[in-house]
């Protein structure tokens, strides 16, 4: 074969340093969908309510999403297939904006309007916490790590069925809270069977009574460092 014939616009160095990465970052996507569709389907009932918030959706679509981004990427760098390349960079150009979208909105937007979205998301976590297995350990991982129990405070948890606080309610669960909610000095499973007709001092010796809203906020205030460091590394990997 003459020069011509194998000479090429795209660096060698580029070409597979692109497909090395896509090709990691494809197998990746996979094992995402892999892991999200069996949890899907390792549920007994699916919650229609719950449809945009099930963990086992999300993993489905950032699994899909990325596996098409990195698909062009890999084969487009394999190839040399420009129309694939060009896909690929739209693409991640096009999440890339998103993503530097809603940094800055969630900058500007206000503290209350942040809270009633994210609000109306942890509602739905509550009300089907007992329907949905993803998100009860969802909720519980949460109540555990940043120490909160409900959305404002406790007695959110009359929002849920089993431990809603009517005289009306049957289930011997009534104006009690998961036990996610309890302080690690307190080893009874039901430790928070009552605990919504007490008082916050009263409830302060056995649970978390600071609600979730305001625990999310110290914690963020607090890891501003590590959560900018994410943000950054993520941007910087896109770039």
């Amino acid at each position: 074969m003459n020069r011509a014939e194998t000479f090429s616009f795209v660096n060698p160095l580029i070409r597979y340093f692109l497909f090395i990465f896509s090709f990691l970052f494809w197998v990746f996507s996979m094992l995402i969908v892999a892991i999200g569709v069996y949890a899907k389907f390792q549920k007994a009932v699916t919650v229609r309510d719950t449809f945009l918030i099930d963990p086992a959706v999300i993993l489905i679509v950032v699994g899909v999403v990325m596996f098409f981004i990195t698909f062009c990427g890999c084969i487009g760098a394999l190839r040399e297939n420009i129309r694939l390349l060009k896909t690929f960079s739209f693409s991640l150009t096009l999440v890339f904006l998103i993503l530097l979208a809603i940094a800055v909105l969630g900058f500007f937007y206000s503290d209350q309007q942040t809270r009633g979205a994210l609000g109306k998301f942890v509602k739905k976590a509550i009300v089907h916490y007992r329907d949905d297995l993803d998100l009860q350990n969802l909720m519980d991982y949460i109540q555990k790590e940043i120490k909160c129990c409900g959305w404002n405070k406790y007695t959110d948890w009359s929002w849920n069925l089993y431990f809603n606080c009517t005289h009306e309610n049957p289930s011997f669960e009534r104006c009690a809270v998961p036990y996610s909610c309890c302080t690690p000095a307190v080893i009874n499973t039901m430790c928070g069977f009552g605990v919504q007709t007490q008082d916050y001092r009263e409830a302060n010796a056995l649970i978390y009574p600071v609600g979730c809203a305001d625990r999310a906020v110290t914690w963020i205030e607090s890891h501003l460092l590590l959560v900018g460091g994410l943000a950054l590394g993520l941007a910087l990997l896109q770039v």
